[in-house]
C-alpha cells in the first residue's frame, strides 16, 4: 500500500506539487501519463517484501504492537510510533507497516539481481535478528495462517478504508490486515517496448500467481483456495483491483482510468478521511457534486490518489508487479529472478505474451485452483523453462542460477506430476 522505491522521482518538488492546482481533466491525465510510465532502457530491479509477524511461542496470539515497536527500534515506522527516527535497515531498505502490522521492507533498486540479493539478504538478516531477540518471527505465506484479521495501526487512512470496505464484505479487512505479498519492481522500458512489457507483465500473472500461490490456510482454517490472499484483494472494490487493458496505449488508458476512479479516502487533517460516495477525481477537478465544497485538487492530491489502486500491475514510473504471494523469508529470490528473466529482453517478452495468451485472463482460476488447473500448470512449466534459460541475463552468479533453476523447475514440474 505504500511505495518507497528510489526509482526516478515524480516531476517537481514536493512543495511544487502541493501548490500546483490541476486546471482540468486533460492536465490530470497528462500528469498521470508522464509520472506513471517513465521511459528508458530496463536497468533497475527492486522488490518489496511483506510478511505477517507472529509471537514465536504462539503464532495465533494477537500481535503486541509495543513488542513489535521495541523489536524494530530505530526502524519503527512513524505510523506506529510518530516520534521514531524511522531509519532504514543497514543496506538501505525502508521499513513500513500494513494495517495489521505486517512488516514490509522496500529494497532500494539495483542494476543487477546479484546486488539486489546481497542487499535484501543483509537487511532481512538484520530484521529477523532484531525480531527474534524479542520473541517474534516472520510468517511464511501470503495470508495469516493463524489469526483472524485485526487492524492494529490507527491511522486516518486505514480507518477510512476499513469503513469503506466493510459493507462490501470481509475481503477488505482481510486484505488490509491479514495478507502479505511479494512485489517485483522493474523499469517500464523504452518507448518502443514499454507497451509490450506492460502486456507481458499482465499476461504471465495468472500462471505465476498459480506457481507461487501458498495462502491456502487462513486463521487456522483451510480456505479451499490456492491463493486466498489474491481473492481477498479482489473482494474489495473492483474499480481498484481489476486488471488493466493490456492492449492500446497503457499510459493514456491508465490516465483515463485514474480520472474515472472514485476517491477512496480524502485527506482532511484530524477529521475522518472518508471520501464522498462516488466522487471521482475527474469530478473533483471539475467541481461537480460534493466537490463543490472542497478545495481544488493539486498534483499532490493526484499523487495520493495513485496510491489507492491495487491492480495486479501498478505503474509507478516503473512497473510494480503485485500478484505474487509472500514467500518464506529465505525463498524470496526465485520468483523475483524468474520475473526479471522473463522481462529481460524484448524477444523473451514476445515469447511470454504468446505463451501466456490462452490463460492471460484466468486470474480467479489461478487464485482458486492454482496449479491444479492443467492449462495453468502447463503454462507455468513452460514459463519456468523459458525464464530459467534466461537467468544468465540477470547478473546472478552461476551458483545462484543453478539453485534458482532447481527451485523454480522443481516447483513447476512437481506440481504437474502430482496433478
Amino acid at each position: 500500500m505504500q511505495t518507497v522505491h528510489d526509482f526516478p522521482e515524480k516531476s517537481g518538488s514536493a512543495s511544487n506539487r502541493t501548490a500546483r492546482v490541476l486546471a482540468d481533466r486533460a492536465a490530470g491525465e497528462a500528469y498521470v501519463a508522464s509520472v506513471c510510465f517513465k521511459h528508458g532502457p530496463p536497468r533497475l530491479t527492486g522488490v518489496e517484501l511483506e510478511f505477517t509477524v507472529h509471537h514465536a511461542d504462539d503464532p495465533a496470539r494477537p500481535l503486541d504492537p509495543d513488542v513489535l515497536a521495541t523489536a524494530l527500534g530505530p526502524h519503527t515506522p512513524r505510523t506506529l510510533r510518530p516520534d521514531s527516527p524511522a531509519s532504514p535497515l543497514p543496506a538501505g531498505s525502508p521499513v513500513s507497516l500494513e494495517p495489521g502490522c505486517q512488516v514490509e521492507i522496500s529494497a532500494l533498486p539495483q542494476a543487477s539481481l546479484r546486488d539486489l540479493a546481497a542487499a535484501v539478504t543483509a537487511d532481512l538478516h538484520h530484521l529477523r535478528d532484531r525480531l527474534a531477540r524479542h520473541g517474534l518471527e516472520l510468517g511464511e505465506t501470503g495470508i495469516d495462517a493463524h489469526r483472524a484479521p485485526r487492524r492494529v495501526l490507527h491511522t486516518p487512512r486505514y480507518a477510512a478504508m476499513e469503513r469503506r470496505f466493510a459493507p462490501i464484505g470481509p475481503g477488505g479487512v482481510t486484505m488490509m490486515c491479514s495478507t502479505a505479498g511479494l512485489q517485483v519492481c522493474v523499469d517500464a522500458g523504452e518507448p518502443e517496448n514499454y507497451a509490450a512489457r506492460w502486456a507481458a507483465a499482465h499476461a504471465m500473472g495468472p500462471p505465476l500467481l498459480a506457481l507461487f500461490a501458498n495462502s491456502r490456510v487462513h486463521a487456522g482454517r483451510e480456505t479451499g483456495h490456492a491463493s486466498a490472499r489474491w481473492l481477498a484483494v479482489h473482494d474489495t472494490e473492483a474499480v481498484r483491483t481489476r486488471t488493466a487493458h493490456a492492449d492500446g496505449d497503457p499510459a493514456a488508458e491508465w490516465a483515463e482510468r485514474l480520472m474515472d476512479t472514485p476517491l477512496m479516502v480524502l485527506r482532511r487533517g484530524d477529521r475522518p478521511w472518508d471520501a464522498p460516495e462516488g466522487l471521482t477525481f475527474a469530478d473533483w477537478i471539475a467541481g461537480r457534486g460534493a466537490a463543490a465544497l472542497l478545495p481544488r485538487p493539486t498534483v499532490a492530491d493526484l499523487d495520493y490518489h495513485l496510491t489507492t489502486m491495487f491492480t495486479p500491475v501498478r505503474p509507478q514510473g516503473y512497473l510494480e508487479i503485485r500478484y505474487l504471494d509472500a514467500q518464506p523469508p529465505d525463498e524470496w529470490l526465485p520468483p523475483v529472478a524468474l520475473v526479471a528473466a522473463l522481462l529481460a529482453r524484448p524477444s523473451t517478452v514476445d515469447k511470454v505474451r504468446d505463451l501466456c495468451a490462452p490463460v492471460a485472463d484466468r486470474w480467479t482460476t489461478a487464485a482458486s485452483r492454482g496449479l491444479a488447473d492443467p492449462e495453468l500448470a502447463a503454462t507455468a512449466a513452460a514459463l519456468a523453462d523459458l525464464g530459467c534459460a534466461e537467468l544468465g541475463a540477470t547478473g546472478l552468479a552461476e551458483e545462484s542460477i543453478t539453485e534458482i533453476s532447481e527451485s523454480v523447475l522443481g516447483r513447476a514440474y512437481r506440481s504437474r506430476s502430482e496433478a
